[in-house]
């Protein structure tokens, strides 16, 4: 498994990068998203991960691992190919299709061409457990700052730790959000509001 590349972005298609390491050039297929934080002739890591079918070995890479991640998922619904998940995360960056899972906006996901409202709603019902996970192993503490492991009671608050845990961000990162927000809100809004949150901050 090729968990990441780092070398000289070479090369820039509609659909694909090519980044060179060590002499050799990766082909790796990704989104609009991924493509417009790359420029040729610069050093980048990608995140990458490949697929083998019987006649063919596809290298997709991503410039974030929540992207990354956000394509496994996708690509793990049934009926979703690696081009449908390319395809809506080259529309939405990992935060707004999360946000669009987590409150169960399948309409949101139809923007993209060839994604259809059956499809959408597919995928809005496989993901959206997996995003509001409900076996979390964290809580927070009675200050809301720290985090300790095997928790006997999941809160909201540390399902939507363990949501975004699985999209690839750090407790640092999303702690001091989560820290700050409403009490009264279930899980999907606190990972609405804190990816919301984060998305306005870059």
């Amino acid at each position: 498994m090729i968990y990441s590349l780092r070398g000289k972005i070479t090369l820039k298609e509609k659909d694909f990068a090519v980044i060179e390491c060590g002499g050799v050039g990766y082909a790796c297929r990704t989104t609009l998203n991924t493509l417009s934080n790359l420029e040729c002739g610069k050093d980048n890591i990608l995140y990458t991960i490949m697929s083998v079918h019987e006649n063919a070995v596809e290298l997709f890479g991503f410039f974030t691992k929540q992207e990354l991640n956000c394509f496994k998922m996708l690509t793990s619904v049934s009926g979703v190919g690696a081009k449908a998940g390319l395809s809506i995360l080259s529309d939405f960056t990992p935060e707004q299709f999360a946000m669009a899972v987590a409150s169960g906006d399948s309409k949101m996901i139809t923007k993209t061409k060839g994604i259809g409202s059956k499809t959408a709603q597919r995928i809005v019902l496989e993901l959206k457990d997996k995003i509001t996970a409900n076996n979390s192993d964290f809580t927070f503490s009675d200050s809301g700052n720290t985090v300790s492991g095997n928790a006997v009671q999941s809160s909201a608050r540390s399902e939507a730790l363990e949501g975004l845990l699985v999209l690839g961000y750090s407790q640092v990162e999303v702690m001091p959000v989560l820290a700050k927000l409403d009490d009264n809100l279930d899980t999907a809004g606190f990972i609405r509001e804190t990816l919301r949150i984060m998305a306005f901050n870059k």
